[in-house]
């Protein structure tokens, strides 16, 4: 059966070895961060962001970096590439760019976090 990222059914137990040879599939998924992984990235300081979330979401939105900010929850949706993949994500290499310094959700997916826990959508680079 085929891997297909939209379709958690079709994902395949997660190995942490899958990750060396995989075609970066879950970052072609959309990506919820909150401030402190906005500070981590260094796309913002504590103080602004304790100033006021919604003028710093505003810029952030301008120059690119967030698709979205939704109040009730805090979370920012980072803005993803025309063809699905995350805005830190480098296209020919498959690799993150900001990898040391990645939001929570990429560091606990899948282990603790996504749709299928445990479970990820690896495809062969």
């Amino acid at each position: 059966m085929k891997v297909d990222k939209d379709r958690p059914s079709s994902w395949r137990k997660y190995d942490s070895t899958n990750c060396t040879k995989c075609r970066a599939n879950c970052c072609a998924m959309p990506v919820e961060v909150k401030v402190s992984d906005l500070i981590r990235l260094e796309l913002t300081t504590q103080d602004e962001a304790e100033n006021s979330v919604k003028k710093l979401a505003k810029r952030l939105k301008k120059e690119g970096y967030i698709s979205s900010y939704r109040e009730g929850t805090e979370f920012f949706m980072l803005t993803q590439k025309p063809n699905s993949d995350c805005y830190f994500l480098d296209s020919k290499s498959r690799l993150c760019t900001v990898y040391d310094k990645r939001p929570d959700t990429c560091r606990q997916f899948p282990a603790q976090m996504g749709t299928r826990i445990g479970y990820c959508p690896v495809e062969q680079k």
